[in-house]
C-alpha cells in the first residue's frame, strides 16, 4: 500500500493506522542510510523474522527490534501511538498536556507523561555547531524567571515553594536570539555576571550587534560586541535596540508552562525549554509534516529510563542498553 507522507494530523492518523507503513517509516528513521545494523554490537549481518518484525544479530546472537537504541526502547506502547504523540507535541504551539495525550491515545496519564519526556529528549540538541551572529548580524539576549504564581497555589504548596520574596524559589533562564535566525535557551544558576556572560560568549560570535536590557550583569560585553542597552524603566523600543523577539519567545514558553502544563518541577525545566525551542526554531520554514519528520530524525541513540527521569526505582526488564547515551 502506498500513501503520501502525512501533512496534517488527519493524514498522520490514517497513515500510521497501517502497521506495515508505520514499521517501514520507523525503520527509515532508525537507519536513514538503509543499512540495518545491530544497535548493541554494530554488526550488519542478521536475519529478519518477518512474523515478529525483529532481527536476529549473527554477531552478538541477540534479537533486536526497531525500538532498541531509541527513545521508544522498553516501551510496550505501539509505534503507531508514539508517532501520533510526537506529532502532537511538535505541532501544538502551546504544548499539550499529558492528560490530553492519555485521553487521545487511550493510555494512562503516567505513561503519557513518561512518553512526553522521552520525546523531549529527541528534541534536545546535543551540540549547536556555529555560534550565533557575526559582523552586521543582530542578536538579543535576555533572562527571565520561571516559577509558580503564589496566588494560584494551594496554601500548603505555597508554604513549601514560596520561601522568600520576588524571585526567591524561581529558576533563572537565559535566552539568546539571532534576529532572522534561531533561539537558544539554558537554565542558569543565577543572574550574576559570570553566569549570563558565560552563556553569551559561548553562543554569540564576537563583533555581533548585541542588544540586552539594562541589567548590570551585562556590563563589560561592549569589549567583544557592539553592545546596546534598552532600559525598560524608560521605554521598550529605541529603533533597533530592543529585546522584543525574546519577549515573544518568553510569552510562548510561559503560556505553555502556566496554561498547559500548570506545574513544572525545576529539575525538569530544561526539558520543557528544549521542547519550546524546537517548535520556535522550526515554526516558519516547515509545515506540520516536515516538522514531525525532523523530530523523528533524532529518536535514535537516545534513551531515557523511568529511573533516570524520576531518580527512583527502575522500569527496565533488560540488564543492558543499546546505543550511546546522549550528551
Amino acid at each position: 500500500m502506498k500513501l503520501s507522507p502525512p501533512k496534517t494530523l488527519q493524514d498522520a492518523i490514517a497513515y500510521f493506522s497501517h502497521p506495515q507503513l508505520t514499521f517501514e517509516y520507523a525503520v527509515a528513521m532508525r537507519w536513514p542510510d538503509g543499512k540495518v545494523t545491530c544497535p548493541r554490537c554494530g554488526f550488519d549481518k542478521h536475519s529478519f523474522i518477518s512474523t515478529r518484525k525483529l532481527w536476529y544479530c549473527k554477531g552478538c546472537k541477540k534479537q533486536f527490534t526497531v525500538k532498541v537504541g531509541t527513545i521508544f526502547e522498553d516501551s510496550a506502547i505501539g509505534i503507531d501511538k508514539w508517532m501520533i504523540a510526537v506529532w502532537m507535541m511538535v505541532n501544538c504551539k502551546n504544548g499539550i498536556s499529558s492528560y490530553e495525550i492519555a485521553r487521545d491515545l487511550g493510555i494512562t496519564q503516567k505513561s503519557a507523561w513518561f512518553m512526553m519526556h522521552r520525546i523531549r529528549l529527541a528534541l534536545h540538541r546535543k551540540s549547536f555547531g556555529d555560534k550565533l551572529g557575526g559582523p552586521e548580524r543582530e542578536v538579543e539576549a535576555d533572562e527571565t524567571f520561571i516559577g509558580g504564581k503564589a496566588r494560584n497555589m494551594h496554601i500548603s504548596e505555597r508554604k513549601r515553594r514560596i520561601t522568600g520574596r520576588g524571585t526567591e524559589g524561581k529558576a533563572a533562564v537565559i535566552g539568546i536570539l539571532e534576529r532572522g535566525g534561531e533561539v537558544r535557551t539554558a537554565v542558569v544558576p543565577t543572574r550574576r555576571k559570570r553566569d549570563l556572560q558565560a552563556q553569551v560568549r559561548a553562543h554569540v560570535k564576537a563583533k555581533s550587534a548585541l542588544y540586552t536590557d539594562a541589567l548590570m550583569s551585562y556590563d563589560g560585553l561592549s569589549q567583544s560586541y557592539a553592545h546596546k542597552v534598552i532600559d525598560h524603566a524608560e521605554k521598550y523600543v529605541d529603533g533597533k535596540i530592543h529585546t522584543n523577539g525574546l519577549e515573544n519567545f518568553w510569552s510562548l514558553l510561559k503560556r505553555g508552562i502556566s496554561g498547559t502544563y500548570v506545574s513544572v518541577e525545576p529539575f525538569h525545566l530544561f526539558r520543557y525549554l528544549d521542547e519550546q525551542t524546537f517548535r520556535y526554531n522550526n515554526r516558519d520554514a516547515l509545515n506540520d509534516g516536515e516538522r514531525f519528520h525532523r523530530a523523528m530524525q533524532h529518536v535514535a541513540n537516545r534513551r531515557l529510563t523511568y529511573s533516570e527521569l524520576t531518580g527512583k526505582g527502575t522500569d527496565s526488564i533488560h540488564h543492558e542498553t543499546a546505543g550511546p547515551w546522549p550528551a
